[in-house]
């Protein structure tokens, strides 16, 4: 027994003496580690790394934690180094390759929006305010942050999309081109001047505010119905300056008003209904109301652009001035 002590005592003597040898070794290798972190934090604090990334306040923060990350790993490997303890480095790097894999599967959702908001910051498909139709959801832009991109619905509604989805979607942009098309259909008789007809329509729309001269207004035959012919009229709006909802309605008002007073049929569709049963064949029907004629210069409505959500914009930019990676000065796609 005394045998098996001695040399349980003699193990731990020389491995005491071995630690008070590399002691020297430990020490340089923990000031080479600090050295490193030191390094790191003062190179990411620098202003000509700052400036490759001034614009977007994510692009600046990972390029700054990659920096003090990469400095400080290359100073822990210089430490194992001297230490003599590079087998260890494989060790350390199999490890941390299997828990990366697995951390990638269990937050691959918040990776992949993470990675879309830095390629959407850089490369900015859309801009502040515009409104956009993404994968079906039409809303006006807010902010664009490290994991969502967060519009406001037509009803004043908060509309948060992961950055993924937005990434991958097909993204209809209204705002990228001021100019907007707008068309309806109107009914006309089959036995009226097709050709009057679409004359008039367009002689109309050429005289309404916030139509654009060119593009002009157009009109063609769109299709041949039971009881009428469709005439589709085309005419192009600058949404900078006039509202499109405005200007369409407006729109089929006046094209409205002036077939009506051109005396032109604009025939209902024909419905064929049969009553059952008694009824007063003596009792005459009562009298249709007088037919207003339409007004030969019709009142325009007001049809400049307005907005109904831009005060609560105004608040929610505001809100999150420092999460949004929008930059008016950025790329655009």
């Amino acid at each position: 027994m005394n045998e098996h002590w001695q040399a349980v005592i003699d193990r731990l003597w020389e491995e005491g003496y071995a630690l008070l040898a590399g002691l020297p070794l430990l020490l340089l290798a923990a000031l080479v580690i600090w050295l490193s972190l030191v390094i790191g934090g003062w190179l990411s604090r620098r202003d000509w790394l700052i400036r490759l990334a001034d614009r977007n306040p994510l692009l600046r923060e990972l390029t700054r934690t990659s920096v003090r990350w990469a400095i400080a790993v290359v100073g822990v490997l210089i430490a194992l180094e001297i230490m003599d303890a590079t087998a260890l480095v494989g060790a350390v790097l199999g490890t941390a390759g299997v828990l990366g894999v697995a951390l990638g599967f269990a937050f691959k959702d918040t990776l992949e929006n993470y990675l879309a908001g830095i390629l959407m910051s850089l490369r900015q498909p859309f801009a502040a305010r515009d409104h956009v139709v993404i994968d079906g959801n039409e809303g006006t832009v807010i902010a664009l942050t490290s994991r969502a991109t967060i519009l406001m619905t037509p009803d004043g509604n908060h509309l948060r999309l992961p950055n993924a989805l937005v990434f991958r979607s097909v993204t209809l942009n209204y705002t990228r081109n001021p100019s907007r098309r707008f068309d309806f259909d109107v009914g006309i008789g089959v036995n009226e001047d097709l050709l009057a007809a679409q004359q008039i329509g367009t002689d109309v729309l050429d005289q309404i505010e916030g139509i654009q001269d060119q593009p002009p207004p157009r009109a063609y035959i769109a299709s041949l119905g039971d009881s009428n012919v469709q005439v589709r009229f085309l005419a192009w709006v600058d949404q900078r300056s006039h509202d499109y909802t405005q200007v369409r309605s407006e729109a089929i008002r006046r094209v409205k008003l002036a077939l009506e007073a051109a005396e032109m049929d604009m025939p209902e569709p024909i419905y064929r209904v049969q009553i059952s049963g008694r009824t007063d064949l003596h009792e005459s029907p009562p009298a249709a109301p007088a037919r207003q004629t339409a007004a030969t210069t019709p009142q325009q409505a007001d049809t400049r652009a307005v907005s109904d959500l831009a005060a609560q914009i105004d608040q929610d930019q505001l809100d999150n001035r420092s999460n949004d990676l929008l930059d008016p000065q950025a790329p655009r796609e």
